[in-house]
């Protein structure tokens, strides 16, 4: 249980640290850490490594969520020059392919939200339906829009 908690205190730390830069591709990066943080909870929790709880699987979608409906904000032109970012040059190229795989991430992740009802899914079954394609989108935009 105190796994469980702490990975979510990093979530929540992770996305506080994002809101307070002026600089959008530390804020970029800052948000991905957060999202990594709940997907690495969530995939601990659906391999059986993290004992899973109701309160920890709705904390991993929430922070999914915030991440998916405040990504997209992060773009600006020029932003794609910065000498430390992943971002692959062509969410710049073809920002309407790129803002098609944000909906498909806000979409999926607004599922979870609404699966996972008030208390969380009840179960490990339900959690992993609820945020299974999310993770799925995730992979999908890694493959197209980040640089490896």
């Amino acid at each position: 249980m105190k796994k469980t908690f702490l990975a979510i205190a990093v979530i929540a730390a992770s996305a506080t640290a994002a809101l307070s830069a002026d600089d959008p591709i530390a804020q970029r990066k800052a948000l991905m850490q957060a999202n990594g943080g709940a997907a690495g909870l969530s995939a601990g929790m659906m391999k059986g490594e993290i004992d899973y709880s109701p309160a920890a699987g709705k904390a991993a979608i929430t922070a999914l969520h915030a991440t998916a409906m405040t990504f997209g904000d992060f773009f600006p032109e020029g932003s794609d020059m910065g000498a430390d970012t992943k971002a692959s040059p062509k969410i710049w190229e073809d920002p309407a392919a790129f803002e098609a795989e944000l909906a498909k991430f806000q979409s999926a992740t607004a599922a979870a939200v609404q699966a996972s009802g008030r208390a969380g899914p009840a179960d490990l079954d339900a959690f992993k339906a609820a945020v299974g394609p999310v993770l799925g989108t995730c992979k999908s935009c890694h493959e197209s829009f980040q640089i490896k």
